[in-house]
């Protein structure tokens, strides 16, 4: 193994850590209405991702993006689908649905299948297509058992996915995006703000000092993951950054069930379970295609 892939898995499964454990972040900052920290989440991670793009004077990329158009449409659209992804799983976390979350965040690549098939004409083999109705069929069951749709689970994937579909077309790197994205939102988000401050219902006047601290770090709380990841995906194969995805929803599934002590029923581990398999088949195809290429390459060299 190389120093480059090396530091790849160090940086990526950091980036993983990292979005894992993040709803200990947000748990702290319970007693904030969860509009309020997303506005938050957006003021400081605007200043955050600026003073980044300062350091590594990296705004010509800013300029760029904003020089085009037709991409200035799909950043208003990527920003207004990250914020939505945002506020759900802010307000998920605080209303003590974390495992529903990680369900949302494992269904999340095979909803980029999908999303691929249809807007890309990407083709969506046999295994694929398995794997997309293992979890439609996890989806039904949570249907028929609960009698309600998985709303917050489905809202974080498909919100997710279409947010990478968007990103994917503009093909902006992640540190100029994720600045026009937050400077987009910001606006409405600094006014929710001010208008809390002079109705004197903002929180920073109820909370602790340290909790004061966390909701200012929560530009970095949302940027770092995002630029560790970039990293991390640059030096890696798209396998490797595959199957390492996982580690967020598994930690973020651990959290819920072992450590906030939510409801984890037999009719839930059924629901997780034919996910799970749907990411087993999933996983078991990307292996197999990495396979495959190597053998093409291995019998070209000989």
């Amino acid at each position: 193994m190389n120093k480059d892939t090396q530091d790849g898995l160090v940086y990526a499964a950091a980036s993983f850590i990292m979005w894992g454990l993040l709803p200990i972040y947000w748990k702290s900052l319970e007693a904030v209405p969860a509009l309020e920290l997303l506005c938050n989440r957006i003021v400081w991670s605007l200043f955050f991702v600026a003073a980044l793009l300062s350091y590594k004077k990296r705004w010509a990329e800013v300029k760029t993006a904003l020089a085009d158009k037709k991409g200035k449409i799909l950043l208003t659209l990527s920003s207004c689908l990250i914020g939505l992804n945002w506020f759900i799983y802010i307000w998920a976390v605080n209303h003590g649905h974390v495992v529903d979350t990680s369900m949302g965040y494992y269904m999340t690549p095979l909803m980029n299948t999908l999303l691929g098939f249809i807007f890309m004409k990407e083709k969506l083999n046999r295994l694929q297509f398995i794997a997309i109705m293992f979890a439609a069929c996890g989806v039904a069951y949570s249907i028929v058992d609960y009698g309600h749709v998985p709303y917050i689970a489905l809202t974080l994937a498909v919100s997710f996915a279409f947010y990478g579909l968007v990103r994917k077309i503009m093909k902006v790197e992640s540190l100029p995006g994720l600045f026009v994205e937050t400077a987009i939102l910001t606006p409405i988000s600094a006014a929710y703000l001010i208008w809390l401050a002079f109705s004197g219902e903002i929180s920073i006047y109820k909370i602790s000092i340290v909790e004061n601290i966390l909701l200012f770090g929560a530009g970095a709380a949302t940027s770092l993951p995002l630029i560790f990841f970039a990293h991390g995906a640059r030096r890696l194969r798209l396998v490797t950054l595959g199957m390492m995805q996982y580690i967020s929803p598994s930690l973020a599934l651990m959290l819920g069930v072992f450590v906030y002590k939510e409801p984890f029923s037999p009719s839930r581990l059924v629901i997780f379970g034919l996910i799970w398999m749907g990411i087993a088949v999933y996983v078991a195809d990307g292996m197999s295609k990495n396979f495959k290429i190597k053998s093409k390459i291995s019998n070209s060299l000989k």
